[in-house]
This record gives structure tokens, sequence and C-alpha cells, in this order.
């Protein structure tokens, strides 16, 4: 799968494979310069691709080469990490770059989007999975159906933007990778970061008042939306963990308290 790539865009292998899913990616060398070659073996991951060129750089990692199927990234580097910032009692900034990235995915482009997914058909789901489970996942699919019948501010979406999605490289600074590749209203891509990096820390309820206020005010979002995104992603996830046979503790609990803030609020989710 690699040799072709590695004779084409004059590479050297510098490292292991990297075996997943949903694409190959192997850390390798052209003219001295290290890179990231990815390959990937499945539609979501081409449309994602496709999306990361399509940025060319502002805000993402730089696409150095790209077919249909491969892009040759820029590497970045091992630390430091937004995982780590959180858990070492930087989550205020770890949040604030993740905003500052996130920012700079939505800047608008010249040219035209690729092919993207949008947000009522990603959220499709979650409306089956709420009369199977129950719970809070009859709120979330509440919430998502008010946010997709009155979307505002729609952007071409990361989808997937979480503190492993968020890398260092260098001189260019904190830049996403892996993307989804979606479109709908841009409050959508923060509401992932607030089931990351652990349990620990997206669980507890100070922790996501202080989030809450601060991706707020950095992205310029009204906080009932906000809100209302979270409680609606973290039903969707959930929704895909059972489906997956994995615990969904941390995403049900942060649709929780999203839907409890809500209702301080008056704005009842399930209204």
């Amino acid at each position: 799968m690699f040799s072709e790539y590695l004779r084409r865009w004059d590479l050297t292998p510098d490292g292991h494979p990297i075996l997943t899913n949903s694409s190959r990616l192997l850390p390798v060398c052209r003219r001295g310069m290290p890179a990231m070659l990815k390959v990937a073996v499945c539609s979501e991951e081409r449309r994602g691709n496709a999306v990361m060129t399509w940025w060319d750089g502002v805000g993402a990692a730089l696409v150095l080469e790209h077919d249909d199927d491969a892009l040759l990234l820029e590497r970045a580097h091992e630390t430091p990490s937004l995982a780590g910032l959180a858990a070492n009692a930087n989550d205020d900034e770890a949040i604030r770059v993740a905003c500052e990235v996130i920012a700079g995915l939505h800047t608008p482009r010249a040219a035209p989007p690729p092919s993207v997914v949008p947000l009522s058909q990603w959220f499709a789901p979650l409306t089956a999975a709420s009369r199977v489970h129950g719970g809070i996942l009859p709120c979330s699919a509440v919430a998502a159906t008010e946010l997709l019948s009155s979307a505002q501010d729609d952007v071409v979406l990361h989808g997937d933007v979480h503190h492993g999605n968020i890398l260092h490289f260098g001189k260019r600074g904190w830049l996403a990778i892996d993307p989804k590749g979606l479109s709908g209203e841009r409050g959508f891509d923060y509401a992932n970061l607030f089931c990351n990096p652990s349990h620990a820390i997206a669980a507890n309820p100070d922790r996501f008042a202080r989030r809450i206020a601060i991706v707020t005010d950095a992205a310029a979002l009204d906080r009932k939306r906000l809100l209302q995104w979270i409680l609606a992603w973290g039903g969707l996830s959930a929704a895909w963990m059972l489906e997956d046979g994995l615990p969904p503790s941390t995403a049900l609990e942060v649709a929780r308290m999203a839907a409890a803030e809500l209702d301080r609020m008056g704005d009842c989710a399930a209204s």
C-alpha cells in the first residue's frame, strides 16, 4: 500500500506503520523533512482527506501531496499535547487553544468546498437510538431536532474535534488533523471538546461550567445553543458507543450536565 507513494513522492520510511480501521499511516522523510503518509481505506476517510486538502494548512496540518486516496502531511511534534495540558492543571489553556484552532478551520475559503455530509444526515441515527435506549437520549434527540431546524452560521465542519486531533507542529503551532468532513452550524464543532480528554475531567461539574464560560466567550457562541449542541452530541456519541458495545458513561454524563444546565436556564431540552 505504501510502496507506490514512496516512489511517487520520493519518500523514505522513518518509523513503523500505524494501522487503524479507516487508514494506514507511515512516518516518512522527504528530502530530510519529516512527514506523515496517510492512505485512506474507507469513504469517510477519503472525504476527510479532501477537506484537509481544501483547508490548505489554515487551522490544519499542511497537505504536501495528495491524490484521491492518500495525503502527505507535515508531521506533528510528539509534545506538547492538549491532553497533557488538560491533565496538568492547564485545561483552560487547552480549551482556548482548541477554540483558536476551530476558528481557523471555519475561516472562509475562496475555493468551493469538497463534498461533505450535512449534520442532518449525521444525526439521523439518534432518534431511533433514543427510542431503544431511553434515558437522556430522547432529550438529546429533541435538542438535535431544534438545532437542525434553526441552523445558523453554516460552515464546513471538522466533525471530530478532540484533544487527540489537535497536535503541535513546532513553529506552525497547534493544528487539526483527521476531520470527518461535515457541514452545518459552527457551534457543533465545539461540542466534542466537553467529552474529552478523560472521564475525570469531562465529568467534573465545576470543570464543565468553567469550559462553558471559556468556549462561549472565546468562540462568541450563544450559551443556550452551545449547551444544546453538547446535549445533542453527547446523546449521539453515546448511541454509537452502545451500538458498538462500548461504555458510554462519559458521553452520557456530559449530556446530563448540559440538560441540567438548560433546565436551570428555564430551557428544558425535552420540552
